[in-house]
Parts: C-alpha cells; structure tokens; sequence
C-alpha cells in the first residue's frame, strides 16, 4: 500500500484529509509536463499571462466561504477572522501591478553600430513548497510572480494544509491557467528530494523550518538550482520611552498571539524602554486576559487551537523551562487548555537570553517582555539571535528609528507597526532566516535570470 499524507484537525484530533503520494516516477512525470509547457506558456504576452493569474487569483476569492471553514479545520485559525483573501489578492495584484516594469529589458546603450541591453528572462520551472500558518498568502507570494514572469509552477503544500495547493490549482486551472502550466503535487520527502537532486526544477522556493531548508540545500548542492527559503523567526520588538504606549501594546501583542502565535514574522521577544516597561506589561496582560480560546468554528472564538499538538508541546515546554528558571508567568491556565493543541497564551516576564523562550523560535502564542535602559542594550538584545527576518521599533522619532534599524540584523525594520507583509518591498532575512527575496521588484529578479544582447549592426 503506497504512503499516504494525513492532516490532522487540531480542533479534535480527528483526520481531516488524506492524499497519497506520487511515485518518483509519477512525479518526474509531472515535471517533464511542466518542462515543455513551459515555453508555450512563456511565448505568449506578459499581459495575457498577467490576466490569466488575476483572473485564477479571483476565483480564489469566489471559494472563501469554503476556505475559511476549512483553514479552521486544518489548523485550528478561527473562522470570526474571514481567511487569507484580503492578502493573497493584495499581494497578487501588486505583483501584476510592477510586473511590464520590473520585466522590462535594462537599455544599456544603442547606436549607430552597437545595441546593448539586458532581458529578464523565467528560469523554467519552479518548485514552491509552501508552509501552513498562512497556507494561501505565502503560496502566492511566489506562484504568482513566477507564472507572470514565464515560469510553470509545481506547487507542494505542507501536510497540515493539505487541501490548499488542490484548491488553488482548481481556480487557477478553471480560469484558464493550463494544467501543466500550475501542478499541485502530494510529495515524500525522499521523492522530493530525488526530484530537486536530479535537476528536475530550474528554482526552488521554500517556507519552513530551518531543518528544512537545510534539506533542500542539501538536495541541490551540485545541481546549481537555485534555492531561496525563508525559514525560522524570532523577531523582536523595541519600545522606546518616546513611544506611543497604547499603539505600542496593541500592535506587538497581537503580533505576538494573533494566529495562535504561528507567524514568520510574530512578535516573540519584546525590549520596553524602563520607564514605559511595568505600565506596558500591565496592558499587555490585561489585552491577553481578554481573548477567548476556544473551537475555532465558534464565532466567538478570538485564539484556536495550535495547528499540531507537537507545536503546542514545544510552546509548553518553552515556557515551563522558562517558569522554573525564574521567569513570571502572567496568565493563569484558560478553560479550553486541554494540555494539547489547545494552549493557554502566556506573557513573560523577569526572562533572560539564557532561557529558550527567548532564543530558541516558539512559534507559538508566548511573547516574553524585558526592561532596558538603552538604545545601545536594546540593540544588542535584538541581535543576540540565530534569527534575522524583521524588527519592530516604537518611537515618534523617524531619524532615530533608522539609525536603530541600521544597526539591527534584520530583513526588515518596522517603525510603530509590525507583523505585515508589503509586496513593494523585499521580503528578505538574514542568518538562520535563510537568503533570497520574495515579492517586489526583487522577487521578479529572483524568479528570472538576466540574458545579455550585445547586438553589432553592421559585420566587419
């Protein structure tokens, strides 16, 4: 019997859905289709493929009512939230928005005997595999991109989200998008291996763990695939004594719970300049003892279960290492903690970088909260991280947030907001957050490979 990928649902332990794999064979096969669809797809007008991904894009959005529900069985995001499609569709839109620019030949020069210029050019076909925690925004991030610049797509998705590369290759194939063209695939990770190993995509997009992207380097090294990935997070926020208290607690703790905590770029370790620092725990404790935990189906539901009872596991275990190495705890246990994937959020304080909770990514809904006396203390706090994907600064002043932001190991600097994703700019990170660019212009550069004209008019 051949091996199957089974989602678990985190509201009851129950299986939600179940795929079988394909076959290293199957899958090669699935490929060489994507190959040789990919230079029809790439020959015809920008503006048709353009049109053929928003019109997929808004099929989409014509299934939400059908995707919410089943984001919240999948992993556990509750339904009183509405889904993914506000994002998906904004970043999607402003990738077909730059793209005649960003794709655009670079003139160098033209004459009476020379003509010099650049092309963008796709790199063929591209693998995404794609994370749960945010299963439709992080996939399009880069199907849309790499299908408007000319390349096929093979989509995997993770396992907790089974049900979404499917979902996504129905719209897009209903709008008009070739089947080869988009290919949802259910993989193993040895045939995904075989298959990045043996040269069977041109690049490689991953979300994920560190381990994992560490896999998939391992599997490309010799093949000169690319690989861009985006992997682990442990992003920080700093509150200076200039900031807007209220704003400041607001947005970084529901930067730090929102999604069960299950965000790339959530919030996990917060620095609060020490004269803002007891009135900021105050609110932040007080916000958190507001939210209900419960079925994410129930509308009133504000925080679902953790997405997999080994994620939660790994939170609790963060948090009681933390506990028993002096740390405060401030939020008493919630009804619905069943000790599984149903997981009380928790603050944090009187912690140390000794403890994992504050270097180790939780991923989960705990935030710990330190006092500092300096921009010079908060800096170095913020660096002393394997981490480096984005930073939030609070302060009214904008010189000193970059000057802060300049000295931060980081992909991106925030000022008074965080926990966003703008595809005008680069969404990038450093260290163990792993290399490569995401949306933007950059992400259309990342997706292409520039191909070089030097055009003699005349021979002799």
């Amino acid at each position: 019997m051949g091996q199957t990928l089974k989602c678990i649902s985190p509201i009851d332990g129950s299986v939600y859905a179940e795929r079988a794999v394909l076959s290293l064979q199957a899958a090669q096969d699935v490929t060489a289709r994507a190959r040789t669809a990919q230079k029809g797809w790439a020959a015809r007008p920008l503006q048709e493929r353009i049109d053929l991904v928003m019109a997929g894009v808004a099929a989409v959005g014509a299934m939400n009512d059908e995707i919410v529900p089943e984001l919240a069985h999948m992993m556990g995001r509750p339904v009183r939230y509405g889904g993914e499609f506000g994002g998906f569709n904004e970043r999607a839109s402003h990738m077909a928005e730059i793209a005649e620019t960003a794709l655009a030949d670079i003139k160098v020069s033209e004459d009476e005997r020379f003509k010099r210029y650049i092309k963008r050019v796709p790199h063929g076909v591209v693998f995404v595999v794609a994370p749960w925690n945010y299963p439709y925004m992080t996939a399009i991030n880069t199907v849309a991109p790499a299908l408007i610049a000319g390349n096929t797509v093979v989509l995997k998705h993770a396992t907790q989200t089974l049900l979404v590369g499917e979902r996504m290759a129905q719209a897009f194939h209903a709008a008009g998008v070739p089947e080869d063209v988009f290919q949802n695939v259910f993989l193993s990770h040895d045939v995904t291996n075989d298959l990045i190993a043996g040269n069977a995509f041109d690049f490689v997009n991953f979300t994920g763990s560190v381990g994992g992207g560490q896999a998939m380097e391992r599997a490309a090294a010799g093949t000169f695939t690319g690989v861009g990935t985006e992997l682990g997070g442990k992003d920080p926020g700093y509150v200076m004594e200039d900031a807007d208290l209220d704003a400041a607690v607001d947005t970084l703790i529901d930067g730090a719970m929102f999604n069960a905590g299950q965000c790339c770029c959530g919030i996990e370790r917060i620095y609060v300049h020490e004269s803002l620092y007891d009135d900021f725990v105050a609110k932040a404790v007080e916000i958190v003892k507001g939210y209900t935990l419960g079925n994410p189906m129930d509308e009133a539901t504000t925080m679902g279960p953790m997405a997999n009872v080994r994620f939660a596991a790994e939170v609790r275990a963060q948090i009681d290492e933390a506990v028993a190495a002096g740390a405060v705890a401030h939020i008493a246990p919630m009804e619905a903690d069943d000790g599984a994937a149903y997981l009380t959020p928790q603050i944090l304080t009187n912690v140390t970088h000794k403890m994992r909770v504050m270097r180790d990514e939780s991923f989960g809904p705990v935030v710990g909260i330190m006092k500092v006396a300096s921009d010079e203390e908060a800096i170095a706090l913020m660096n002393d991280s394997e981490f480096g994907l984005t930073a939030s600064l609070w302060t009214c002043d904008l010189d000193r947030a970059a000057r802060v932001g300049d000295e931060i190991e980081t992909g991106t600097v925030f000022m008074n907001r965080a926990d966003y994703l703008d595809p005008g700019l680069c969404w990038t990170g450093c260290k163990n957050t792993g290399r490569g660019g995401g949306l933007s212009v950059i992400g259309y550069q990342n997706l292409t490979r520039p191909k070089s004209y030097h055009l003699k008019k005349v021979a002799g």
